[in-house]
């Protein structure tokens, strides 16, 4: 569950972002997965971005660039939605506990 926990953090930075943020203080959950999906949503504009200047003819813009920033974007998605099955699943066992 941890190392699930932990993927969430390192979401942000798999487009290779270079700025540096706050880091989240232990038990600021809400906060580590709102920066999380707001990583997300950047690596899905900027595919969508690099795609259309592309298909545009932008100067500059390639092929590459484009599948490149689209498969960054897929692979963010995946592994969000991998780790929130697994926050899932882990609630799913809590509720079943029997105390």
């Amino acid at each position: 569950m941890i190392s699930s926990i932990a993927a969430i953090g390192a979401l942000p930075t798999i487009g290779g972002a270079s700025e540096t943020k706050n880091v989240a203080q232990p038990g600021d959950f809400l906060s580590l997965v709102n920066d999380a999906l707001q990583g997300v949503s950047a690596q899905q504009a900027s595919a969508t971005s690099a795609e259309a200047g592309y298909a545009a003819g932008v100067p500059g813009a390639t092929l590459g660039k484009a599948l490149v920033a689209s498969d960054r974007a897929e692979v963010s998605w995946n592994a969000t939605v991998a780790v929130r099955n697994e926050v899932v699943s882990a609630y799913q066992a809590v509720m079943n506990m029997q105390f």
